[in-house]
C-alpha cells in the first residue's frame, strides 16, 4: 500500500476556491471489483479528454440505511483492494466515508481524501481521527446544520494541525421526503476561505420516499449545479452510474455515466467564465 501522505500532490494544493473546478465523481456504494474498475476507467479516460481533475468517490460501506435489507456495499477489507487497485491502475485519487474513529487510519493507508458523511459531522472524535491523519478532510454539512454553523467543525480539524479541510454543501431537511438547497450557503461558507464542494447528486435525494428506500429526482442535478458552479466554488461532487436502475445505492439520483461528459462540458466553461470575473457585491 502507498503510504505516502503526497501522493497526487493536488488535492494539498486545493487552498481555496479560485482554481479551475474539480470533480469528485463515483459510485455511491462499491459494489465489486469488475463493476468498480469499468467505473474508474471510464472516469479516469474522461478527465484525461476533457482536461478536469478527478477525485474517484465510492463508499465501503453504507452504515445509514433506512431499512436493514438496504444494500451496504462490498465492506472494509473487500473495499480497501478494490480501492488500491483503482488507485494503482488508474492512477487517480481516492475519496471514502469514514464512520468509526477506530477505522481511519487503516482506511486512511489506501485512500486519499476522508469524507465525514453529513449525519456524523458532529462527532468530534471521529474528525479529529481524520484530521490526525494530515490527508484532506471532506466534510458535509449535516442535513440539519446552518451552513454558519459549519467553521466550528471545520476548526476542530484545524486544531489538530489539518489546513486541508473542505466544506461541502448537500442538501437542507425540508419537511418529510425532501430535501432544499438554499444558494446563499454557498456565499457563507466561501468566507470561510476554505474550498467549498456541492454534492448535487445527494442534493436531490428523497429521503425515506421509498418507503424503505431513499429516491431521488436526477434531473434536477443539472440545474442546481449550475446555480452552484457559478458562485465560483472549488467542486462539485456527484454520483454516478452506467445503469442507475440497477445501482445498489442512490440509484434514482445518479447521472448516467452517458450523459456526463455534456453536464461536466458546461459546468467546465461556466466555472471558466465565472473566475475570470469578479462577482458584484451589494454591501
Amino acid at each position: 500500500m502507498n503510504k505516502s501522505n503526497k501522493a497526487f500532490s493536488w488535492i494539498y494544493d486545493v487552498k481555496g476556491n479560485e482554481g479551475s473546478l474539480f470533480f469528485i465523481l463515483g459510485m455511491c456504494a462499491l459494489e465489486g471489483e469488475d463493476i468498480a474498475m469499468r467505473h474508474a476507467e471510464f472516469l479516469k479516460n474522461l478527465s484525461v479528454k476533457m482536461g478536469f481533475k478527478f477525485i474517484f468517490k465510492a463508499a465501503f460501506d453504507k452504515a445509514n440505511r433506512l431499512s436493514v435489507t438496504g444494500g451496504r456495499g462490498v465492506g472494509l477489507e473487500a473495499s480497501l483492494a478494490i480501492f488500491e487497485k483503482i488507485r494503482r491502475e488508474c492512477d487517480v485519487p481516492i475519496l471514502t466515508d469514514v464512520h468509526e474513529a477506530s477505522q481511519v487510519w487503516q482506511i486512511a493507508e489506501v485512500v486519499d481524501v476522508l469524507q465525514i458523511p453529513a449525519m456524523l459531522c458532529r462527532q468530534t472524535d471521529l474528525v479529529v481521527a481524520a484530521a490526525q491523519t494530515g490527508k484532506p478532510v471532506h466534510l458535509k454539512k449535516g442535513q440539519f446544520l446552518a451552513p454558519s454553523n459549519m467553521p466550528s467543525i471545520a476548526n476542530k480539524a484545524v486544531a489538530e494541525g489539518n489546513n486541508h479541510i473542505w466544506l461541502c454543501e448537500r442538501g437542507t431537511t425540508f419537511g418529510y421526503h425532501d430535501l432544499v438547497v438554499d444558494f446563499r450557503s454557498f456565499a457563507t461558507m466561501k468566507t470561510t476561505g476554505f474550498p467549498v464542494v456541492f454534492d448535487v447528486t445527494h442534493s436531490v435525494q428523497r429521503p425515506g420516499a421509498m418507503g424503505t428506500s431513499t429516491g431521488g429526482d436526477r434531473h434536477f442535478v443539472p440545474p442546481l449545479a449550475v446555480s452552484a458552479v457559478a458562485q465560483g466554488i472549488a467542486g462539485i461532487f456527484m454520483e454516478v452510474h452506467e445503469h442507475p436502475e440497477k445501482a445498489v445505492s442512490d440509484g434514482p439520483n445518479s447521472v448516467r455515466l452517458s450523459d456526463l461528459e455534456a453536464l461536466i462540458g458546461y459546468l467546465q466553461d461556466l466555472d471558466a467564465w465565472t473566475k475570470a470575473r469578479t462577482i458584484p457585491t451589494c454591501p
